[in-house]
């Protein structure tokens, strides 16, 4: 079904589950069409049938059309005409040619489709007329040029020879209606000798062909010339579109399927010979699928054209043209033929549109059951089948390893799958109603009678399909339409063939996993893999045991289980004695090839997928296997469930939806992301009742691709048996009831309840007990499985099996009877078993002498039971199975045996030993629980009535054997006795006699296995829990509460010096002048700072043409204007020091913590370069891991040599007057720059300088007029500066409320950086006459030379860092005090002057009269109205500073403003300052920050910084005013300050104040990925205005580029990269629209970081695969935020890569 987004939209689709796969071919809407949807389904606009009384259109408008296009069109059909040339003859590029100069009269025929119905109508009227297509296209007979052009028209008809001339000789003679034996009779050599080896290709005689489906094609009318052109053509995809667009024209449907059907043959046989049948396929599919997929119009070309015939005859007509012979057993008398996989046509699958096309019809009702009742259709359909029978035959190499592996088994799988199966599927969902399938199965019976051999041992082929069609039709017989099973069945010796080959592949399984076959190369495992896979199993290996179920119930199960195990290869091993020898397996071979053989018995007869299991049973049992595994997700989920007996989409009426089933079995768990940066996604995990009553190890063995995923659920099911407290040792598969068997199959039961399977688990529980080599716990659990199932299924009707048992020598006289219970407890004395004369069990002594013993000897032998597995049976079936036992009847063994020299090398005589055994298997059941809980008695007489039955579900090999006697002894008094006499009488297990040397080696090495086990296990701990401790001490990124070494703690301080340990050399010292010591350090440019705007709601990404993102509001850009404006008026160079540069593309530095010698680094930087492995880091920029944690890094931070000794005098707090301190300060600015002395030290400083400057872009550095100044240079150093500490600002979440050292402080470097820029900034000395120390200070004259900026003007936190870093190293604390305070003052005044603009002038007038009075009071200079009084009035001298505003102010005070408001206003203001001097002051002297409510972080903050002696109570009634301290008269400066401003009319007092700026956030994206889609990925790039083929969104500015375009390339760099370093300073954020991922650029590398958009089940879908509907996540968008403020992403992303500047 297909629709446009239009009606898509529009529709409903609550509670639906859709995939949405975008077509760019276009087509037909089906919406509105009831043949192919409900109307339930329609979209809002077809509901309401909005086109149903449109008026028509007059008939004048339409004349022209009418008369224009048929010349038009046959303008087109001449051109095309002319333009073509045989393949064979042309390139390829000559068609394309003809294409590309047709353009632009196709590409006008699309436009007239979308004018509308009537022209479509018109179009159709043309397109179908035969009689103008007659007049027109021949040319009339003076037309020249049209008669040529006909004429090669009909040579092109003919070259397109629709059978090639040697086909035409044989089909004639053949009969259509013969079918299958026909085909398979008549086979030709085409060259007399075969050459051996050498796979021949072969023809079948066209009997299965009707020559007239394949050969005729007339054409009538412009429509079928045009489709003939199309195909000729290889269906371009223009020509594609219009035959498309024109679909919504009812009579234009019907005609066109009409005609793609009549041309069904020929599109074949194009698609044969094409090149690029990839393509073509796709656009013939594109087709087909609008056309069949309605009901009605396939059911109309089925009756009238005869598809189905014309499908199946083309498909054999394809097939046909790879058959080999096949290889089954001998070549000589081998008559069939089957594919052959390494044909093209095969191989890539050029069969799959043809295919695709026929499941698609079959999926009507009515077109199947036409197909179903149509016998001579079936027969060909069935011959088809019958082709891949036996394909991809593999045969087991047994001397060297093969040459070439061959991959064909891809192929043959697919062929399989495709071409078999999907059919198949297709007609049995239409079984479900009555259809008569008997003579169905009877067809496919006599198809399989035909196709018979038996395989040669060392062969196997994993393609059965018609062993397979048989099985499902059985199925579906018996369990939809109740018909009884043996009136389908052929006869028992049909069923011996038929099931034959199924266990072939059984048992090659096994082999496959026991090595057997290494030498076949890894394809074989490939093969095995692919057989029980899910897309597969439901098609392969379930038929195949259901088959084998179906033999098995029918068959002498002594017969069928001696089969299994000769076909497992293991017969030789079934004896009681401890050596054998095994003619076919090597020794290590036969313990997983017994294991092999016991799982597959327990499989066959505990698995009822077909045997009376509902759907609903089945898709439970599926899940619960699937999710016992591992932990999946949804998608997964619905992957790894097969499909077939069970659609998961709920379609069937009354059976359970996949969804309602995984809410019951499953618990959701959200996805979650993890520190380390992997992001999970959403999985479904067993409930635990699911683990403790449903797990089933059986259908996990079944269902298994990799050995390892059992072991995963048995790891899994031990974890929750410890979790609750179940069972806290190695527990074994759980036992689980089974749904009661269909009564059909009853027969299976007697598998359990037969002689041969009794004498092989008594066999097995000895060797057991006994430790003879070979065995395993495996072997001992599948044994004691089969005892287990033997019990809980009982064969009803007991009675003929208790026949009296006549004393004749019958070797069956094991056991009286066949029931499992009568046999459990029946003791066998003695065994004659043949043995190498080498064995223990040899008595090496002479025969007895006496006659008396002779006697009791002979006695024992008469009763000895023969260990054969095949006893009486053998005269009925002329096979002998166990060979070694045939003359097993001689007497005693020749008395010189013993002592014959046998010469080394040569295996020894095998020998009649005489046993002597006296168990049941029920003493070896106690025997073995006694051996395994290692006790004498472990189980007291009266052990069974203490026992409780439900503790008895989980646990080991004890609780199993528990579970077996205690069920036993509930089904049968006589084996409660047997149990309480052998508990009673327990006696120590004899220990086996004495072990030959070769068993004692295997103990040995056992033993040497374990304690290599053993001590594997405890290193393994060991490193774990180093692993554990060094993580806990050196990765601690995120954790605060530790703090690293480098940390200077205020304790820290006050010793002598600070010490360093090198990670790299382990050393410990302190740093000196000559070996510095330095911090790994990751130095990157970031414009975080810049993108943060003023209101805290995030900008939405825009998602119409209406929206926008306006850039000009952000920080970076308010900034740029700031430092314009004031350089328009003001001297550069005081300009320069008024502001701070870096919110865009400025230095932020963050270090993991860990130090290292820098001659050691240097070391360390040349064997990286030196390292030839492919880093994801380029070690020429300096890159490099750090040595200890791994972290990416890129430079080192010299550690100033600590001088711990003036740390006393540093901190002391000081009485000194202000004017003092002030006095002080100004010396000591006035101190001439000292130039460091020439060091190691000063070098490596000076080195991380240019790492600093190398960072950034050069136009993120130069600001002033003249680049490349000293002023310049000094801006960017302060900068570099305030970017830290603005951005741990940031990282606290913009306050210091919270206190402490946060995260981000743990990976501070503040005070090693400042150390660093102090020492680079003393080289430049401030004229004293600019410093802007003493116009804070003093009253001084002002000079009329080319303005200052004014000192109101000046950014605060700017100069606090410039006075701080150009002060002399180390300060001391009452100095950094006294200038906070002085440049509170000024702040606060700035906040006064910012504040007074805001209000209108008569609120102005009101607050400048009322602060008037308060200037005499005693402390006018702590009181805010004084001071607001002043400015105003000091302000309001030059008219202009108030002019500019009044009018907007007018409109924004509509509120007073009352005092509290104003205070509140001023706090705010003067918060940023404050809080970066406190930050600063945290990091040079190691203060602590002390947390406080956020109404009280003015008061916190002033106390800490001195401001206020000590916070008042309540904190939050503090006065701004009152941390006020000036040096000099207050109004006087003042007034000062105030006059430099006079005469600035232009400039906008609130243009050059800072403001307060929200946490930077990135764009609010919309909930429904559909949005963003639908809106961007049709939209042009606004650069190269073309639709881009990878669009992309920056989703910090939103800015719409073109990844990897080269249309937007600049000097050889894409637009992502461009766009990343211009938006974010080498870093970017993109999502690409058409995959839903996120890409991270960061400088050079870039990596996919995932995706933050996800489905209903919280799963990603990259690329758009699933086309499921996408859904925000909100936390995966908020970590990635919380990466891109922090600067994380190099450290939480692992996957980088070099982008070479081409995204």
């Amino acid at each position: 079904m297909s629709l446009c987004a239009e009606c898509f939209n529009n529709g409903d689709h609550t509670g639906h589950d859709f995939n949405m796969f975008r077509s760019q071919a276009g087509g037909a809407c089906d919406c509105g069409d009831s043949n192919v949807m409900r109307e339930s389904g329609f979209c809002r606009r077809h509901r309401l049938r909005t086109g149903e009384n449109i008026p028509l259109i007059p008939r004048d408008l339409l004349l022209m059309s009418e008369m224009v296009l048929p010349r038009f069109i046959l303008c087109i059909i001449q051109y095309l005409r002319d333009g073509y040339v045989e393949p064979d003859t042309s390139t390829e590029r000559d068609l394309q040619k003809v294409l590309q100069q047709l353009e632009p009269q196709i590409s006008f025929l699309e436009e007239l489709t979308k004018m509308g119905g009537a022209m479509r109508t018109v179009l159709t009227k043309i397109l179908t007329n035969q009689q103008a297509f007659k007049e027109l296209s021949m040319g009339q007979e003076e037309n020249l040029y049209a008669k040529k052009n006909y004429d090669k028209y009909l040579s092109a008809l003919k070259n397109s020879g629709l059978v090639s001339v040697e086909e035409k000789g044989q089909s004639a003679a053949a009969d259509v209606g013969v079918g299958a034996e026909g085909g398979a009779g008549a086979m030709e050599d085409q060259d007399g000798g075969q050459s051996v080896g050498q796979r021949k290709r072969v023809k079948l005689s066209s009997s299965t062909k009707d020559p007239c489906i394949i050969e005729s094609l007339k054409h009538k009318c412009f429509l079928e010339e045009l489709l003939f052109w199309t195909i000729k053509y290889e269906f371009p995809q223009k020509m594609v579109t219009f035959l498309l667009n024109m679909l919504p024209d009812q009579d234009y449907k019907i005609t066109f399927t009409k005609t793609f059907v009549q041309h069904y043959a020929f599109i074949m046989k194009t698609l044969m010979k094409s090149h690029e049948s990839d393509t073509m396929s796709n656009r013939i599919v594109h087709i087909s699928v609008q056309l069949f997929s309605n009901e009605e119009l396939a059911r109309h070309v089925t009756e009238e054209c005869q598809l189905l015939d014309i499908m199946v005859t083309v498909l054999l007509y394809m097939m046909e043209s790879c058959l080999i012979k096949s290889e089954l057993q001998d070549e000589e008398n081998n008559r069939h033929v089957v594919v052959n996989c390494s044909e093209a046509l095969l191989k890539n699958n050029t069969y799959w549109p043809l295919v695709s096309d026929f499941i698609n019809i079959l999926s009507h009702q009515s077109v199947a059951k036409k197909f179903l009742e149509d016998h001579a259709l079936l027969m060909l359909w069935m011959s088809f089948v019958s082709f891949f029978q036996g394909m991809n035959l593999n045969k087991r190499e047994l001397n060297e390893h093969v040459e070439f592996e061959s991959q064909t088994y891809y192929a043959a799988f697919a062929a399989e799958l495709e071409a078999c199966a999907q059919p198949m599927w297709g007609l049995l969902t239409h079984c479900k109603v009555k259809v008569s399938l008997t003579h169905r199965i009877n067809g496919t019976c006599n198809t399989l009678k035909l196709w018979f051999d038996t395989p040669a041992p060392n062969q196997v082929t994993f393609h059965l399909p018609l062993h397979r069609y048989y099985a499902m039709f059985l199925s579906k017989a018996v369990k939809c339409q109740g018909l009884d099973l043996d009136s389908l069945l052929p006869d028992q010796e049909m069923l011996m063939k038929i099931m034959v080959h199924p266990l072939q592949i059984q048992a090659c399984l096994s082999e496959i996993h026991s090595n057997m076959w290494v030498r076949n190369g890894l394809q074989i495992k490939g093969q095995a893999m692919t057989y029980v896979q899910s897309h597969f199993c439901n098609s392969m290996i379930d038929p195949d045991i259901y088959l084998l179920q179906v033999c098995a119930s029918r068959l002498d199960p002594d017969y069928f289980i001696s089969s299994v195990f000769e076909r497992f290869k293991v017969v030789d091993l079934l004896t009681m004695a401890s050596q054998h020898q095994n003619a076919v397996l090597d020794s290590e071979q036969e313990r997983p090839m017994l294991e092999g053989a016991l799982t597959f018995l327990v499989i066959l007869t505990s698995l009822r997928i077909h045997l009376g299991m509902t759907d609903d049973e089945i898709l439970r049992a599926e899940m619960v296997s699937q999710l016992c595994m591992n932990d999946r997700t949804h998608s997964a989920l619905l992957d790894l469930i097969p499909e077939n007996p069970n659609p998961k989409s709920g379609i069937v009426p009354g059976s359970c939806s996949f969804e309602d089933m995984l809410s019951a079995v499953a618990d959701f768990k959200a996805p979650v992301f993890e520190p380390g940066g992997s992001m999970q996604q959403g999985m479904y995990t067993p409930k635990a009742e699911v683990w403790e009553k449903e797990f089933d190890p059986i259908m996990v063995v079944l269902r298994t691709v990799y050995r390892r995923d059992v072991q995963s659920a048995m790891d899994r099911y031990a974890a929750f048996l410890k979790q609750f407290g179940i069972h806290t040792g190695n527990p074994w598969p759980p036992y689980k009831e089974r749904t009661p068997l269909h009564p059909c199959y009853k027969g299976l039961i007697r598998l359990l309840h037969c002689k041969t399977l009794h004498i092989v688990i008594f066999t097995l529980l000895y060797k057991i007990w006994m430790d003879h080599q070979n065995m395993s716990e495996h072997v001992l659990c599948m044994v004691l499985y089969l005892i287990e199932l033997g019990l809980d299924n009982q064969i009803q009707d007991n009675k003929e099996d208790e026949e009296p048992c006549i004393e004749e020598h019958c070797h069956d006289s094991w056991f009286p009877g066949t029931n499992l219970l009568s046999n459990l407890h029946h003791v066998i004395n003695f065994v004659r078993v043949r043995v190498p004369e080498t064995a223990p069990e040899v008595k090496r002594e002479a025969p007895p002498s006496t006659s008396t013993e002779a006697s009791s000897y002979g006695q024992n032998l008469r009763e000895a039971q023969v260990f054969s597995l095949v006893a009486e049976r053998r005269r009925k079936f002329q096979e002998i199975i166990n060979r070694s036992t045939t003359e097993a009847t001689q007497a005693v063994r020749p008395k010189s045996s013993s002592t014959r020299w046998v010469p080394p090398g040569t295996p020894p005589q095998l020998v009649t030993e005489i046993l002597e055994i006296r168990e049941s298997m029920l003493s070896l059941l106690i025997k073995l629980h006694q051996k395994m809980s290692s006790k004498q008695n472990s189980l007291s007489a009266s052990w069974l009535e203490d026992i409780e039955s439900n503790r008895l579900a989980h646990g080991d090999g004890i609780t199993a054997i528990e579970r077996i006697l205690t069920k036993a002894a509930a089904r049968s008094c006589q084996i409660k006795r047997s149990i309480q006499d052998i508990c009673g009488k327990v006696c120590p297990p004899v220990p086996p006699k004495k072990n030959s040397p070769t068993d004692k080696k295997a103990m040995d090495k056992e033993e040497r296995r374990q304690r290599a086990r053993e001590r594997q296990q405890k290193l393994l701990a060991e490193f774990a829990s180093r692993q554990k401790s060094f993580m806990e001490t050196a990765m601690d990124v995120e954790s605060p509460d530790t703090e690293a070494a480098m940390d200077l703690g205020a304790s820290e301080v006050m010793e002598s010096e600070i010490l360093y340990d090198c990670v790299i050399c382990g050393q410990s010292g302190p740093s000196t002048e000559d070996r510095p010591t330095g911090l790994v350090v990751l130095l990157q440019a970031s414009s975080v700072l810049g993108h943060r705007c003023k209101s805290t709601e995030p900008k939405n990404l825009p998602t119409s043409d209406e929206e926008h993102v306006y850039p000009a509001d952000t920080c970076g850009a308010a900034n740029d204007v700031r430092l314009t404006l004031m350089q328009q008026f003001f001297k550069d160079s005081s300009c320069l020091q008024s502001v701070s540069i870096g919110w865009d593309g400025g230095v932020y530095v963050q270090t993991c913590g860990h130090t290292l010698h820098i001659d050691c680094h240097k070391s360390y930087m040349e064997s990286l370069r030196n390292d030839q492995v492919l880093q994801g880091f380029s070690v020429d920029k300096g890159e490099f891991t750090c040595p200890l944690c791994r972290q990416f890094a890129n430079s080192v931070l010299p550690c100033r040599p600590g001088r711990g000794t003036e740390a006393g005098t540093w901190h002391t707090p000081t009485n000194k007057k202000t004017s003092v301190l002030v006095k002080e300060v100004e010396e000591l600015q006035e101190k001439p720059g000292l130039f460091p002395t020439e060091s190691n030290l000063s070098k490596e400083m000076e080195l991380v300088i240019k790492d600093i400057k190398n960072t950034t872009q050069k136009k993120y550095m130069d600001y002033g007029r003249n680049p490349g100044s000293p002023d310049n240079d000094f801006l960017f150093m302060y900068s570099v500066a305030r970017t830290n500490l603005e951005l741990e600002l940031v990282h606290r979440g913009g306050n210091l409320c919270s206190g402490g050292a946060s995260a981000a402080a743990k990976r501070s470097c503040l005070n090693q950086l400042f150390h660093v820029l102090a020492m680079h900034m003393r080289l430049y000395s401030i004229d004293s006459a600019y410093n802007p120390w003493t116009k804070l200070t003093q009253i001084v004259q002002i000079k009329e030379a080319e303005p200052e900026v004014p000192m109101l003007f000046r950014d605060v936190p700017s100069l606090l860092i410039i006075f701080v870093l150009t002060m002399p190293q180390p300060l001391r604390k009452e100095h950094f005090t006294c200038v906070v305070k002085m440049l509170y003052n000024l702040q606060f005044t700035q906040a006064l002057a910012a504040l007074s603009t805001k209000f209108s002038s008569e609120e102005r007038q009101a607050w400048s009269t009322s602060g008037a009075l308060k200037k005499s009071a005693a402390n006018s200079d702590k009181s805010f109205e004084a001071l607001l009084s002043h400015v105003i009035s000091e302000l309001s001298k030059d008219k202009s500073v108030y002019k500019v505003n009044s009018e907007e102010a007018t409109m924004v005070s509509s509120s007073v403003w009352s005092p509290q408001s104003i205070e509140f206003s001023l706090q705010q203001f003067c918060l940023p300052f404050l809080r970066l001097s406190c930050l600063l002051q945290h990091h040079l002297y190691g203060d602590n920050l002390t947390g406080c409510l956020e109404e009280e972080e003015f008061a916190s903050l002033a106390v800490c910084l001195g401001l206020l002696p000590s916070a008042p109570q309540p904190a939050n009634t503090v006065q701004s005013a009152s941390c006020l301290e000036w040096p000099v008269n207050t109004f006087d400066l003042v007034t000062q300050w105030g006059a430099e401003v006079k005469g600035l009319s232009q400039i906008h007092a609130a243009d050059v104040q800072s403001s307060k700026w929200a946490a930077p956030r990135l764009l609010q994206l919309p909930d429904n990925y559909n949005i963003i889609f639908q809106y961007y990925h049709r939209k042009a790039c606004s650069a190269c205005k073309k639709v881009p083929k990878d669009p992309a969104l920056c989703l910090v500015c939103g800015a719409f580029v073109c990844l990897k375009g080269v249309c937007c390339k600049q000097q050889g760099i894409c637009e992502c990269v461009l766009h990343s370093q211009h938006c974010g300073a080498a870093t970017g954020i993109f999502l690409l629209i058409n995959a839903s991922v996120i890409i991270i650029i960061r400088g050079h590398r870039f990596c996919l970081w995932g995706s933050v958009y996800l489905d209903a089940h919280g799963e990603e879908d990259r690329d758009l695969r699933r086309g499921k509907p996408l859904y925000l996540c909100e936390e995966r968008y908020r970590v990635l935020e919380q990466q891109w403020v922090s600067h994380t992403f190099d450290h939480i992303n692992k996957r980088w890569g070099p982008h070479y500047n081409g995204l």
